[in-house]
């Protein structure tokens, strides 16, 4: 308990008696003032208390990094339900006013606004989530095992559902009314396996990507403790030793109960708020209630069917499979590995000589080569030239002659590579 000093008055030439008689009326003052005070801070407490307690870091045992990630590889917790709060700002540069990017690429639409309310909106899966790459969304999640699992995409007046139960996977758009129905494809074992849109957005998904580029490369630590969601948990720091990288760090808040990953940061090199930060805000490791992962089209909905071979069925609308625009990588290949490791693919429909027309600044270059010399920089190598696009995390290269060099590291790190 604080101890409480008197006051000592200075009463210069009053005499001695009327020093004591003051003395005691400011001790019986203190004797009445103290419970009172006692009492106020007491209410007070009542409810503040557990306000300040789950706002500060929770006391839990020391653990090592090593067995913090030993912890999380065991983690075996297939049930749960909660939102998730997902802020992304990798810094993407935004079209100069006056260029035009003119038609989508083949096999895409074009975005709202583009003649009448949701005219040509893509609504399938891969599309619809694309949109977590930038800005802040709130997202409702549940799991029951591996063959059930729905993620909501919540927003101001609409959402956007992936449901998934047994073999069956369900994507539905509440503002355009639109379903998309296939069949999960089949996993290396001959399960079935969950689709990659609903493994990819979880604090639980990221970080075991994340872990995955654990090696030498890496400093690992844990720095404390945190409450996420409710929970204790402890804080992962994982900061890359390349000085090639443009990832500065990784931070995983650890269920301390059971392993769970609450809570992903990443942060870039160059400093600045955080690139990603994907945690749970609220979260429930009991069983959800069945109907969660129920599933039937709403009357007048529009309904598409994805044939066996993932390919879209009659009446698709850029839905899932090879024909909805999406790039082909199956010629990309890996340079280097960990955190500065670098994909090298083809540039997809020409651009490559759309770069080299804006590079040799050819009055022909037209609207393609002026948006690259706008949004990129000039470079040039053993290679040839091309352009560099910068974000805050990820640099990509686009050569002249059509090859692309993508990857979260330096320019200079792009360039040597392309050089080789």
């Amino acid at each position: 308990m604080a101890r409480i000093e008197p006051t000592h008055g200075t009463d210069g030439a009053a005499d001695a008696g009327e020093g004591a008689r003051r003395a005691r009326g400011r001790r019986k003052a203190v004797r009445y003032a103290v419970p009172v005070a006692v009492a106020g801070v007491a209410a007070a407490s009542i409810g503040i208390g557990t306000a300040l307690a789950s706002s500060g870091d929770p006391d839990l045992p020391k653990i090592s990094a090593q067995d913090l990630i030993a912890k999380m590889a065991k983690s075996d917790a297939q049930q749960l339900s909660g939102t998730v709060k997902v802020t992304t700002d990798l810094g993407l540069p935004s079209v100069p006013s006056g260029l035009s990017l003119g038609d989508a690429p083949a096999g895409g639409k074009a975005g709202h606004g583009s003649g009448g309310k949701d005219a040509g909106a893509d609504t399938s899966p891969q599309a619809k989530l694309t949109e977590l790459a930038s800005g802040t969304h709130t997202l409702r999640v549940a799991a029951d095992g591996p063959d059930k699992q729905r993620l909501s995409i919540v927003e101001r007046a609409a959402e956007y559902s992936l449901i998934r139960n047994g073999d069956q996977v369900w994507a539905y758009d509440s503002k355009s009314n639109t379903v998309h129905h296939s069949t999960a494809p089949k996993d290396v074992h001959g399960g079935k396996e969950a689709p990659q849109e609903l493994r990819g957005a979880s604090p639980q998904e990221l970080a075991k990507k994340t872990l995955a580029a654990v090696d030498d490369s890496t400093s690992v630590t844990v720095d404390g403790t945190a409450k996420v969601a409710g929970r204790d948990a402890y804080q992962l720091v994982l900061k890359p030793k390349a000085a090639e990288t443009t990832v500065g760090a990784v931070r995983i808040a650890v269920d301390a109960k059971n392993g769970v990953p609450l809570k992903f940061t990443l942060s870039p090199k160059g400093g600045g708020k955080a690139v990603v930060d994907a945690a749970f805000t609220k979260v429930d490791f009991g069983k959800p209630a069945a109907d969660t992962f129920d599933f039937k089209p709403p009357k007048g909905a529009k309904v598409t069917e994805d044939k066996a071979d993932g390919k879209a069925g009659k009446g698709h609308e850029g839905g899932p499979g090879k024909d909805a625009g999406a790039p082909d990588l199956s010629g990309m290949n890996v340079l280097g590995k960990s955190w500065t490791s670098i994909a090298e693919l083809k540039a997809p429909g020409g651009v490559g000589s759309g770069a080299g027309a804006g590079a040799k600044g050819g009055k022909d270059a037209g609207p393609a080569g002026a948006l690259l010399d706008s949004l990129g920089s000039k470079v040039s190598g053993s290679f040839g030239s091309g352009h560099v696009f910068s974000t805050r995390l990820v640099n990509a290269l686009v050569t002249d002659d059509g090859k692309v060099y993508v990857g979260a590291v330096t320019k200079d790190a792009l360039i040597k590579a392309a050089s080789k």
